[in-house]
């Protein structure tokens, strides 16, 4: 793949200002054999997470936080294409891929420090933006607690409660993101020794978690909380070494939603991809065979597309648009929610009624209803920005440190995501601190935080004698690792 001259935008009008000029600096500074797929689906899958959102949450007369998914049970097909979660961990294995592979050339498998400058670069870099959207809702449980907010009757009341525990939902992606950091330089090695059969073993490991989760312990299909989605993040090995070829893209397609479309109609999974209130059975918590038959087969989708839409994103401007739109998803996806609360609530004491979902007037004033949020979710993003913008970093890791940094980091790993999903669960009323059936019993705020804090504390632990010094130029960059380097091969 080239990238496309640009008429008229070479030399003089690089130099201009304005839109035009931007895109072909943008243009010129991005080398030819790039990936931009890679860096699209980056920051294009959590747009549609933030849009899915904002089509599906509504607020009711009583205070209720409703999901139209609920309340018109045809629209749940949506989410076999709104799901796309599925690819963000894709890309996480593509940008994996080169930040490993630039770990070993700076630094020889082995040496101790290795695996906690790998994960501490990552997890700092999600943490950061995570942990300051966590301290402003603990703020805003506290006072709504203090003030007697949360324990009133009434729809105000309800409001409160509900939107303490269903804004910070949010970071199960957080959690599970960080735990397939923690994964990745294992992942990587079987990679390499068995390519796609490492692929195929974690989707039958799997299967057969489902098939026990269901015929005998419930229980053990929270071991698919890990497994299915190291599956999609092992497709991004595969994605970056050349193996999914349009092929087996159209294999990917073809099979993941045919398996999808027989596990909902004859097994035991229901219609949604994403996880509703109320569901007896929920295809995200934890994971099911059908939302991996799911993600399999939009994969396919985006390695089919992957040809069209880099010679798309070749063209200045359309590759601007990602350019600048990658530094900004992130805190856009962790605050979307908060804004939607805010726009909801003022459209509610304003007495706007919200028309009936599904009809006519509904998808007729969704258009004007996402160009608030926009608005409102970009002045909060202004403000919060600058927590996902971590500092650079040292080139190497420091000799001599003693190996259990690298078990201290592995362990801290388990616990910050064991303590982000309970988060995610259980809410952020620490002070309420009412508890919530998680995994195999009730869970407060308070446990969730405290298994939180101990992992992060572990994580700086094993940054001593020198770690917290380390991590790897290139590596460091967390989700926007998505960005690869120069030296990325052609896309096919």
């Amino acid at each position: 793949m080239t990238t496309r001259p640009t008429k008229g935008l070479g030399g003089s009008a690089a130099g201009r200002g304005g839109r035009a000029g931007r895109a072909a600096r943008a243009a010129a500074a991005t080398p030819a054999s790039r990936d931009r797929w890679v860096d699209a689906l980056r920051a294009g899958s959590l747009l549609v997470v933030v849009l899915g959102h904002w089509l599906m949450i509504g607020l009711s007369a009583d205070g209720e936080i409703t999901n139209a998914l609920v309340i018109v049970p045809s629209l749940q097909p949506l989410t076999w294409l709104l799901q796309v979660m599925p690819l963000f961990f894709l890309v996480g294995g593509v940008a994996h891929s080169y930040a490993l592979d630039s770990l070993d050339r700076r630094v020889p498998p082995g040496v101790p420090g290795r695996y906690a400058a790998f994960f501490r670069a990552r997890a700092v870099r999600l943490l950061r933006p995570s942990i300051a959207f966590l301290a402003v809702w603990v703020g805003l449980g506290a006072i709504a607690h203090l003030t007697g907010l949360t324990s009133r009757p009434g729809s105000e009341g309800r409001f409160a409660r509900d939107a303490l525990v269903a804004v910070p939902q949010l970071l199960w992606f957080v959690g599970i993101y960080l735990g397939a950091c923690a994964f990745a330089p294992l992942m990587r090695r079987l990679h390499e020794q068995w390519g796609p059969y490492a692929a195929g073993l974690l989707v039958g490991f799997a299967l057969l978690t489902d098939v026990v989760r269901f015929t005998a312990a419930q229980f053990v299909g929270n071991l698919n909380f890990i497994v299915v989605w190291l599956v999609f993040h092992q497709l991004g090995f595969l994605w970056r070494d050349g193996w999914l070829t349009r092929r087996v893209g159209w294999l990917l397609l073809v099979g993941g939603y045919g398996v999808m479309l027989v596990a909902i109609t004859v097994g035991p999974y229901p219609t949604s991809m994403v996880g509703l209130p109320g569901e007896a059975i929920s295809n995200m918590a934890p994971p099911t065979v059908a939302l991996l038959a799911q993600g399999l087969g939009i994969c396919g989708l985006a390695v089919i597309a992957r040809p069209v839409m880099n010679r798309v994103l070749s063209r200045p401007r359309a590759w601007l648009a990602v350019v600048q739109a990658g530094p900004f998803a992130m805190t856009a996806f962790l605050w979307h929610l908060t804004a939607l609360m805010v726009v909801l609530l003022g459209l509610r004491a304003l007495g706007v009624e919200q028309p009936a979902v599904a009809s006519w007037a509904w998808w007729l004033t969704r258009p004007l209803l996402f160009a608030v949020l926009v608005v409102v979710t970009a002045a909060v993003v202004v403000l919060f920005v600058r927590f996902d913008r971590g500092p650079r970093t040292a080139t190497s890791v420091p000799v001599g440190l003693p190996r259990r940094v690298d078990v201290l980091a592995a362990v801290s790993a388990a616990l910050i995501f064991l303590g982000i999903l309970i988060v995610s669960i259980v809410g952020v009323d620490v002070l309420g601190n009412r508890a919530v059936f998680f995994l195999v019993g009730d869970v407060t705020p308070l446990v969730g935080f405290a298994v939180l804090a101990v992992g992060i504390g572990l994580l700086f632990a094993s940054t001593a004698s020198g770690v917290s010094r380390l991590a790897v130029r290139g590596v460091a960059s967390g989700v926007r690792e998505s960005r690869p380097a120069s030296h990325q091969p052609d896309a096919t």
